[in-house]
């Protein structure tokens, strides 16, 4: 039974790196990920004489060193890397269908895109009229007139 253990320690360790990499998939949330990288060189480090005990320790010394020294800086990437909508804020667009007082209209943007728009004041815009946006609510325009 102890010969057994040496001999299946890489799989499990692969197992792990598998399971975490699951979980940071579903989840996204950036952490289980470096268990999976961290999990990595205990495959082949399980393939030597070192105890089972010093490789637990190594996984969970890799994993808070990778955790604590990368992850501030790949939140930080990847928040660079999202687009906010609220970007649009200020932009010029042109009115393509009529907003009416309470109700929604269409407006395009410089690059093209064709938003449902509403008027800030609830004022009638008619169309090929040119407004700046003031704020974006879910995928709407609030606009006004410029």
């Amino acid at each position: 039974m102890i010969d057994f253990i040496p001999n299946v320690l890489p799989w499990i360790w692969l197992g792990i790196v598998v399971v975490c990499l699951v979980i940071e998939a579903a989840t996204l949330s950036l952490t289980t990920i470096w268990a999976a990288i961290a999990g990595i060189p205990l495959i082949f480090l399980s393939k030597t004489n070192l105890s089972l005990r010093w490789q637990l320790l190594i996984f969970v010394v890799l994993t808070f060193v990778l955790l604590i020294s990368t992850r501030p800086l790949a939140l930080k990437y990847l928040k660079k890397a999202k687009k906010n909508p609220n970007t649009l804020e200020g932009t010029e667009v042109l009115i393509t269908k009529a907003i009416m007082p309470f109700e929604k209209g269409e407006a395009k943007t410089s690059n093209g895109v064709t938003w449902n728009a509403r008027s800030k004041d609830n004022i009638q815009i008619e169309k090929d009229s040119r407004c700046t946006v003031s704020s974006v609510e879910g995928n709407t325009l609030i606009v006004e007139l410029i």
